[in-house]
């Protein structure tokens, strides 16, 4: 059978990081304040010249270096992002064009912070049946150009940056005869749209012709992601044939460090098993999975043969977890 193994990552964070204590002096807010509700200490804001597409590559080049191979070896695209360079045409496209692949399937996913393991599940099913046999899976966002800097109750939580991975189609024996092969194990989605005011965008083309602000119910969301993520990596790890103690590694959605701690609670599992980088890049959206997984794979805290569980829930709501055998 054909199974997605990931063979690379990489990430990228715009140039001009701001501390707690930096936003304060902009918005009616303390280093305390932030810290002791989000656990986020630092965010990167995107400058002049930087946008989602050029994040996008950066964390791809990144990626496609660390895979030992070529952006031509490169077949399918796929870019989660709720914040795309423009309305059309995808985002995907333009870094296939800054990569220099001249022709290749690709197109954006728009599934705010579940987007990037939407696109994952995606980039695994066409490779899985044969479609394409090398896939670049994309998070990148420039929500600092979505924030209302008026509010301090959202615009501390946000950041800007970009993650990819490079997944390849490998030939394995049945996972019954081989239970230790790499790769994607399991995927599982959801979405309930009954809770989209919740955690949305006030404009669109369709509806006010202007971009928007982001606006959150952040109690109500809290709430909701505490439950919906425990359940969902359950049932993940159900459909891996796996149990929350084979686990090496979460790594979670780096929205909160209050809403990791009590996931990780909720499903009894040691603290030290999940990776946290939301307190030096904040909520970067469909970025944090990737961004947080390039990091501990760099650092050597995610090894080959670890059992890991990517997960993640966004507006929508949106979410969804994956496991894999690195």
């Amino acid at each position: 059978m054909i199974r997605a193994v990931l063979t690379g990552t990489g990430s990228a964070l715009p140039a001009r990081r701001v501390s707690n204590a930096e936003l304060a002096e902009r918005v009616d807010t303390s280093d305390e304040w932030i810290v002791e509700r989000t656990g986020i200490r630092f965010r990167h804001i995107a400058g002049e010249g930087e946008t989602t597409a050029t994040l996008a590559r950066d964390a791809a080049v990144a990626a496609i270096a660390a895979a030992g191979v070529t952006p031509q070896d490169v077949d399918l695209i796929v870019l989660a992002t709720a914040t795309p360079d423009n309305t059309f045409p995808a985002t995907a496209t333009k870094v296939q064009a800054m990569l220099g692949i001249n022709d290749c399937v690709a197109f954006d996913v728009a599934a705010v912070c579940s987007g990037f393991l939407y696109a994952v599940q995606v980039a695994d099913s066409m490779i899985r049946a044969g479609a394409h046999r090398r896939a670049l899976v994309i998070g990148a966002e420039t929500f600092s150009r979505i924030l209302d800097w008026e509010d301090r109750t959202t615009c501390v939580l946000f950041g800007d940056g970009a993650g990819a991975i490079v997944l390849e189609a490998r030939d394995s024996a049945d996972d019954n005869a081989d239970p230790a092969a790499r790769g994607i194990l399991a995927t599982r989605l959801h979405a309930d749209g009954r809770h989209n005011e919740l955690l949305y965008v006030d404009g669109g083309p369709s509806t006010t012709g202007t971009v928007g602000k982001l606006r959150m119910r952040g109690r109500e969301v809290f709430r909701h992601a505490v439950v919906n993520l425990a359940a969902v990596m359950e049932e993940a790890l159900v459909a891996a044939g796996l149990s929350t103690d084979a686990v090496d590694w979460v790594v979670p959605h780096q929205a909160n460090a209050r809403i990791l701690d009590a996931t990780a609670r909720k499903l009894s599992l040691p603290a030290g098993k999940v990776v946290m980088t939301v307190d030096q890049h904040a909520n970067t959206s469909a970025a944090s999975v990737p961004l947080a997984l390039d990091q501990a794979v760099r650092d050597g805290r995610i090894r080959p043969g670890h059992i890991v569980v990517l997960e993640a829930m966004g507006g929508g709501f949106t979410w969804g977890a994956a496991v894999l055998r690195y």
